[in-house]
């Protein structure tokens, strides 16, 4: 065999190299591919789609709480679509009244045209002209339903209640008004509206007060019976339900339907831990942490509706205990969405069976570290799981369950919490009173304006000539101004009075204080006890209330450089 020359060694031991190379590459490309695969997450389609969330919690990572003295945008505010509810009802418009205007009956005779004589208010004719009216004053509601007219005061007077939902609300709930309308003729002899009062100004028409006891047995719930959700052979503790107009807040605790029911249910149980306290952002992110672990482990939620509240929003500057979770969140819309049980109710069944049934103890599998993968727990048979954060601080935070490899498979329910309706009934009145048409600007002011090293400008930026300054280019001379601020000084905004109509939360105490409903209805709440209207409840309805305005003017985006974390965070 003739010998390889040496061009031919080399470009063997050539192609040699250039193979090792090729293979090294490959290798290299195939460990990179598996890495990204193994790490990489899909976006979240709900966080992706809704800016707002985006904001609040952009620097997340494994689903660690990161600090954030803003409101959160509750499940109302960031709907993806509307509910079933939204879809099968139309609101009122033009056309539809312009059907029930060429079906009304014709004009009166001229001799009917007395302006002293009494105006009949159940005559078709005058609904028809009232909604005509409002289609045109309220552009940014969708009204749904008018009761009939009655009598107002005067002989000209008609009062008119009827169902709306601001157009920029995405949740299914409605809201209530009820005006008085002045009613006159034309040249024409025809019925005209001449004037309308304010908000909630219609009291003859005012629709009757329903009052439940929160104590009562839950009626509404259509996942009532429901201990699994998707397994309808497992129960909780609740009666069959019927569901009720959204005129009653139906926020009762569930009570048992049976003794059974318990036993067959399949429950996910958290003790308190470290959020218990902290400030409101932080105990929302654990408990959604919480919710959509029980709805990836398929079971009932054991709700603690006892909360304590952090001192940043008290007037005494300390925690207090004993607040309510039906104050702050809506706990009929929780428990209509998801299937939750009451902690209190729920520890005296299981306690109760378990001392009446000795040979038949309901099995638990305790958990008592937050590294325990829910996925470990998916099969698991134990009728209760319960998970406790006995650790210290930082490990006792209940999102941390949602951390690492968990946050690929757990997601958060955002759509289960929404703000309580007697929160957004507020909401409702302020804008209402405002007539659904202003414009609002927030003023961030209290320590951050005092913490010269983070925020150089902000004080300065927020001063009242600068905010003058400001809103002179942005919002036109007169407008209604609602200010959402945490400025305690009332006065300290009056130099825009003579240029807007300015209006701030105090302005609407009468909403809150003694004999308002939501003053009755958190007292029923609290078994009699007067309930303080805090610093979180105040802030979520300046929220609320400056999402609803036409122009918003923000502090750190429009009226200051300054950055909203501090200097360099921006």
């Amino acid at each position: 065999m003739k010998p390889l020359s040496s061009a031919e060694l080399f470009g063997q031991s050539l192609l040699k190299v250039v193979s090792n190379i090729c293979f090294v590459f490959f290798v290299v490309a195939v460990l990179i591919f598996t890495g990204i695969a193994v790490t990489y997450k899909p976006p979240d389609p709900w966080l992706e789609s809704q800016k707002a969330m985006a904001k609040v919690f952009s620097s997340v990572g494994n689903a660690t709480f990161k600090q954030d003295d803003s409101i959160v945008r509750t499940g109302e505010d960031i709907a993806l679509s509307p509910s079933p509810a939204t879809k099968e009802e139309k609101a009122i418009t033009m056309k539809t009244v312009q059907v029930e205007e060429a079906n009304a009956p014709s004009k009166p005779p001229i001799s009917e045209c007395d302006p002293d004589q009494a105006i009949n208010c159940a005559d078709p004719r005058i609904l028809v002209l009232i909604k005509k009216f409002n289609l045109k004053i309220f552009p940014t509601i969708n009204i749904f339903e008018y009761k009939v007219p009655v009598q107002g005061i005067k002989s000209n007077e008609c009062d008119v209640a009827w169902r709306f939902r601001s157009k920029k609300e995405k949740s299914w709930r409605k809201y209530r008004d009820f005006r008085r309308f002045t009613i006159g003729f034309d040249l024409n002899c025809d019925y005209k509206v001449t004037g309308a009062g304010r908000w909630h100004s219609g009291k003859n028409a005012r629709p009757p007060k329903v009052r439940k006891d929160p104590r009562a047995v839950n009626k509404t719930s259509p996942q009532a019976n429901t201990g699994n959700i998707n397994d309808p052979t497992s129960t909780t503790l609740s009666a069959p339900s019927v569901l009720v107009t959204d005129e009653v807040i139906d926020d009762a605790v569930p009570l048992p339907a049976s003794e059974s029911s318990f036993r067959k249910g399949k429950y996910l149980y958290y003790s308190r831990g470290g959020d218990y306290c902290k400030e409101m952002n932080q105990y929302l992110w654990s408990l959604l942490c919480a919710l959509g672990e029980a709805q990836y482990l398929n079971r009932t939620f054991v709700m603690d509706l006892n909360m304590c509240l952090s001192s940043k929003y008290t007037s005494s500057n300390k925690d207090e205990e004993g607040k309510d979770f039906r104050y702050y969140f809506d706990f009929e819309h929780l428990k209509e969405s998801t299937s939750v049980v009451e902690e209190e109710q729920f520890l005296k069944e299981w306690k109760k069976w378990d001392r009446e049934h000795k040979n038949d103890r309901i099995p638990v599998r305790n958990v008592d570290d937050y590294k325990i993968s829910p996925r470990l727990l998916k099969k698991d048979k134990s009728a209760i799981i319960w998970r406790q954060f006995d650790a210290p601080e930082p490990d006792n935070y209940w999102y941390r369950v949602c951390e690492g490899r968990a946050e690929k498979y757990i997601q958060r329910p955002w759509h289960l919490i929404w703000k309580s309706k007697r929160l957004m009934n507020i909401v409702s009145a302020i804008s209402g009173s405002l007539d659904w048409d202003f414009d609002a600007v927030h003023v961030v002011r209290g320590e951050k304006a005092q913490k010269k090293e983070l925020w150089p400008n902000l004080d300065q930026d927020t001063s009242p000539d600068s905010i003058l300054g400001k809103l002179t280019n942005l919002i036109h001379e007169q407008r209604k101004l609602y200010i959402a601020t945490n400025e305690p000084d009332y006065h300290y905004f009056d130099k825009l009075r003579s240029h807007f109509k300015v209006s701030l939360l105090d302005d609407y105490k009468d909403l809150w204080t003694k004999d308002s409903e939501w003053y009755n209805e958190t007292t029923l709440l609290n078994k009699g006890q007067s309930v303080e209207f805090d610093g979180y409840m105040r802030v979520a309805v300046d929220t609320e209330v400056f999402y609803r305005a036409k122009t918003r003017v923000e502090t750190f985006y429009n009226l200051t450089k300054d950055c909203k974390d501090g200097i360099n965070t921006c």
